[in-house]
């Protein structure tokens, strides 16, 4: 499927015959870390033709604009506002509609795909009034098998707004990758109290909460250990002992079997020390109450999605950058990273909240910082 309008460019057009920036070094010269000013869409195409990035970036988060038809601006207590006019505190328009703003978002989506790995995935943060056109666009560039979530993100508490219409919390992240070989950590989510007091209902004598799970499973095996006797007891009939009988008595010794009063026994597992859960596709990531930056995200959203599909050294890269969460949150996780934006109050806002991050926590900030000439 494929959405048609006016003045949609073929992918040729797009790859070949956009106009690449041209980039000065203000300091930093050399560093794998950039914080580049520019227009995105040329500064992309020449990250692909002057840098040799091409398949070289290992995960994308972009939070483009979202087609709201207005200018967010930087108020006194930081919190953004939306106006309809333009003055100083401008940080961003986002003025773009309809056709224009698909075809906007579609030629660097188009981009991105070039310069992104094999084992590369891009999450698009957007509106839910868009979103489902961006949608069919990102099918289109990526196809649809490469399609992962549609993930629901919560970002505020419930307002009582009088509309006819149900009131909004949420916006989408749609998750592609670029084929099948993507990087996949399978990050999980904390248990929360109630988690554990329905999960782990049993309680050891020092207060710990497990739960049990049989020491079998499926399959059956004759000829290994799996398959023998242990404490005069055989895996019942189509199974196998998880452990071999010589691990199974060290488990015991240290009190992690449980036998029941018939004497079958099974393996203690505390709530201390589970994983977590498996991560669904609504999360609870809300928004800074004082951001420093109009739609400034939730570091530990952007967090967990780079600990879920990249790895420490690869690149990250946001063309979207705004106060420079993204690249705030690859440092902090050990990743490279690539941000571009336009606009002189993001990139301020940037290079302070860089030159904030303490040392002893966090390797030395190291960046090139480049700006387009021509802008």
């Amino acid at each position: 499927m494929y959405l048609t309008y006016e003045n949609k460019s073929s992918e040729k057009e797009v790859i070949h015959d956009t106009e690449k920036a041209e980039l000065a070094s203000v300091f930093g010269k050399g560093s794998s870390n950039k914080l580049i000013q520019g227009d995105n869409l040329a500064t992309l195409k020449t990250l692909l033709d002057d840098h040799n990035l091409a398949k070289k970036i290992d995960l994308i988060y972009i939070d483009p604009p979202f087609s709201t038809n207005g200018h967010f601006k930087i108020s006194d207590d930081r919190a953004s506002t939306i106006s309809k006019s333009i003055g100083d505190d401008i940080a961003y328009s986002d003025t773009l509609v309809g056709p224009d703003f698909l075809e906007f978002l579609r030629k660097r989506l188009i981009l991105l795909r070039e310069l992104m790995s094999d084992r590369a995935s891009i999450y698009l943060h957007i509106d839910y009034k868009i979103g489902h056109y961006v949608k069919v666009i990102m099918d289109e560039v990526f196809g649809k098998k490469n399609f992962r979530n549609d993930i629901t993100r919560i970002k505020c508490n419930p307002k009582n707004f009088s509309r006819k219409a149900f009131g909004n919390v949420k916006d989408m992240i749609l998750f592609y990758s670029k084929t099948d070989k993507m990087t996949w950590n399978d990050l999980k989510a904390p248990f929360s109290d109630e988690d554990i007091s329905r999960l782990f209902k049993k309680i050891e004598k020092d207060g710990r909460r497990y739960t049990t799970i049989p020491l079998h499973a499926p399959g059956e095996t004759s000829n290994g250990k799996t398959g023998q006797e242990w404490r005069g007891i055989k895996p019942p009939k189509g199974r196998h002992w998880r452990s071999a009988p010589s691990v199974l008595e060290e488990l015991d010794k240290q009190g992690l079997i449980e036998w029941s009063l018939n004497g079958v026994p099974r393996k203690k597992i505390f709530a201390e020390d589970s994983v977590g859960k498996k991560m669904q596709d609504i999360w609870e990531f809300k928004d800074p109450q004082y951001p420093n930056y109009p739609t400034e995200k939730n570091i530990e959203l952007v967090k967990f999605i780079i600990g879920s599909s990249s790895r420490p050294g690869e690149t990250v890269l946001d063309c979207f950058s705004g106060s420079g969460t993204t690249l705030l949150a690859a440092q902090e996780l050990q990743r490279q990273w690539i941000g571009i934006d336009k606009s002189d109050h993001a990139i301020k806002i940037t290079q302070k909240r860089l030159s904030e991050i303490p040392n002893v926590l966090f390797s030395k900030v190291d960046y090139e910082f480049l700006k387009q000439t021509n802008i």
